[in-house]
């Protein structure tokens, strides 16, 4: 019997950012043992060798305080943050809501962390063991936001496996004009530069809400300034029919409802790229199913967060079996050669 349905209506009684911190607190009883992971889910990325292509999007860890304990959980890897150079509160509360009838979440939270150095110590303390990416981004006030990306880069490089550098979050005013041609190629230049010599690859997350236009000037800047895979995408500002009570509230929708959007970007980056460059997918991913359309459609690897909130913290494993077992059905031997087959 799967435990989690029993404990989800207890969970649900706390607001949704109490949830989640009393969700956090209960990693620190996981062992922290990497489990097995299926030999045919495994590939290499970005010179990174992946256990599965199940990963954890970024924003439930934001503070690198249980990334061993999401490994031993059965994630392939494992993305904290968004981090800033300096600790900050966020938006006020309320910022977190659950769409139960949608299987949704939208959040306004505004990178809400304790700053890169306090997280640069929690993971230069741990034994180092599978893949941890680290997604950095800018204070809210910060007068030059190109510094602060290139000033993560340069302090976190040391404790992680991969950068991210997150410039869709619409939570931060200002924020994603970062991704328009001139301001990204300045972003990129000082991001690329202020990595150190041996450093980490460097990730681009961008966002779902982009017209062609924007979409194959990202493609061309990010491969132009040698970035080493794209995440297809962060979440969005529209508003598909939506049940909840909670629809009209402000912020990014992720969940269910971004799944085909999601998708039709990841298939819009992989036709800009020219599939020269890995992606990454995320939105709406919750099942083996859905993580199959998106490696077909071009990602080599998927990410998971608002679907954990729903199905509970054993998603990756079940995940990673029926897309092993899918990929056994159709005649695969290894989930590589599925990358980007229609």
């Amino acid at each position: 019997m799967r435990l989690y349905p029993l404990i989800r209506p207890a969970l649900f009684s706390f607001d949704a950012e109490q949830a989640h911190g009393l969700a956090l607190a209960a990693l620190k009883t996981v062992p922290k043992r990497l489990p097995r992971h299926d030999p045919r889910l495994a590939s290499r990325v970005a010179g990174l060798d992946f256990p599965s292509p199940i990963g954890l999007a970024a924003g439930l860890d934001k503070n690198a305080k249980a990334p061993d304990a999401f490994l031993a959980l059965g994630f392939g890897f494992v993305e904290v943050g968004t981090l800033t150079p300096l600790p900050q509160a966020g938006n006020p509360r309320p910022r977190l809501f659950r769409l139960v009838e949608d299987q949704a979440v939208i959040n306004r939270m505004g990178f809400n962390n304790h700053g890169q150095a306090s997280a640069h110590d929690r993971l230069a303390r741990r034994e180092r063991q599978g893949i941890v990416g680290v997604n950095v981004g800018a204070n809210k006030d910060a007068t030059d936001r190109t510094a602060d990306y290139a000033a993560g880069v340069a302090r976190m490089a040391d404790v992680a496996d991969y950068l991210t550098i997150n410039i869709s979050s619409p939570n931060t005013p200002g924020l994603r004009a970062l991704q328009e041609a001139a301001a990204l190629d300045d972003l990129l230049h000082g991001a690329m530069a202020a990595r150190p010599d041996g450093g980490p690859p460097i990730f681009l997350k961008v966002a779902p809400d982009l017209a062609p236009a924007d979409i194959d000037a990202i493609a061309r800047v990010a491969i132009d300034r040698k970035v080493d895979a794209l995440i297809v995408a962060n979440t969005t500002i529209s508003r598909p029919p939506l049940r909840s009570r909670h629809a009209g509230e402000a912020g990014g929708l992720s969940g269910a409802p971004l799944k085909d959007l999601a998708l039709e970007r990841l298939r819009d980056f992989r036709a800009a790229t020219g599939a020269v460059l890995p992606l990454i997918a995320a939105g709406g991913i919750a099942s083996g199913a859905d993580a199959l359309a998106r490696i077909k459609a071009g990602a080599s690897l998927v990410q998971l967060y608002s679907a954990l909130v729903y199905e509970g913290p054993f998603l990756a494993r079940r995940i990673a079996r029926e897309l092993g077992a899918l990929i056994a059905r159709e005649g695969h031997r290894e989930i590589g050669s599925v990358v980007g087959i229609g």
